[in-house]
């Protein structure tokens, strides 16, 4: 072997075999009075199977706690062994473990590790579900633009209230309303004139 098998960054020691298994999934189309029909459904998953023993209570105990937790993790690990050479395998999952000990060595255990190719784990969600990201840079360069005004306010200094605008002029109604308060006598004078006259 010119790599050690390694399930994750794990290497399986003690190896005595390992196998793969690879086939592609036909579906079989019968025809009433003709020959069948097979549809290609691809490959199927590539399966490898590694065997080995152990000898002691120290590496068997080491490797099966090892083993066990990748197992009970169920999470894809990427897997790198000769045998796989012009696969794509990169991922796989721990399917079946099998441990075998003799009362003819009973400080040897055998064991088989079979795993399944799987694909990639999925990346990371985004938080915002494929929406249009250029609405936001669009907004933020809008925040930028107020912000921008805003300073820009604040920089030509102190700007009066424009609550009540009457304010200034309450001096120049009150003399217009004396004026207009004389117009009174003058518009009578000018409606007897014109009564008269019709």
């Amino acid at each position: 072997m010119k790599v050690k098998p390694l399930l994750g960054d794990w290497e399986i020691p003690h190896i005595e075999s390992i196998g793969s298994l690879e086939r592609r999934e036909l579906v079989e189309l019968a025809i009433p009075g003709g020959a069948s029909l097979y549809q290609d459904l691809n490959a199927a998953p590539t399966h490898v199977v590694i065997s080995g023993s152990l000898y002691g209570d120290e590496d068997r105990d080491a490797f099966l706690d090892e083993v066990r937790g990748k197992f009970k993790a169920g999470e894809p690990v990427t897997f790198v062994a000769d045998i796989l050479t012009a696969t794509e395998v990169q991922y796989v999952v721990i399917e079946t473990l099998r441990f075998e000990q003799s009362a003819a060595r009973p400080d040897e255990i055998a064991y088989v590790i079979s795993v399944r190719e799987s694909p990639p784990p999925p990346p990371p969600p985004d938080p915002f579900g494929g929406l249009d990201t250029s609405l936001l840079d669009e907004a933020g360069g809008f925040l930028d633009t107020v912000t921008g005004a805003l300073d820009a306010i604040d920089a030509l200094g102190s700007i009066p209230d424009f609550g009540d605008p009457t304010k200034p002029l309450a001096g120049a109604l009150g003399d217009v309303t004396k004026a207009v308060g004389g117009l009174g006598d003058v518009g009578g004078s000018l409606g007897s004139i014109f009564g008269s006259g019709a």
